[in-house]
């Protein structure tokens, strides 16, 4: 069976740039655009694997990874900025919930990507 993976990212072309990235190397992934269908669609595709960019409208991804974590916590949780500012927040709500959280940066080379989110789906 497929690895599943949900993209999350409003900027469209980054979402489903990622998303043929993952579908090219064998993974059933699909793209959402905000942190409120993210929510609404991990709930029916069940992914292993969530990458969430942390700056959207509305919802950020760190919101969006608590609540899946509280719902789904064997879904592992793969986050991207493009801020460095945002690198602390990360820090702290990996302490916080006591939950293994990557970071990368973008723009995100797809082979550094698909290794992380390999070597992340590995773990129990």
């Amino acid at each position: 069976m497929k690895q599943r993976v949900l993209v999350v990212d409003d900027d469209r072309l980054v979402a489903d740039t990622l998303n043929l990235v993952f579908q090219a190397n064998g993974y059933e992934s699909e793209a959402v655009y905000s942190a409120a269908d993210a929510l609404a669609r991990a709930r029916t595709f069940t992914p292993g694997l969530l990458l969430c960019d942390i700056s959207m409208p509305d919802e950020n991804g760190l919101q969006l990874a608590e609540t899946l974590q509280q719902e789904m916590p064997s879904c592992k949780l793969l986050m991207l900025t493009a801020y460095a500012s945002n690198v602390i927040k990360v820090e702290q709500h990996a302490s916080r919930t006591q939950r293994p959280l990557k970071l990368l940066s973008k723009p995100c080379r797809p082979e550094i990507l698909l290794r992380e989110a390999h070597e992340l789906l590995q773990t129990a």
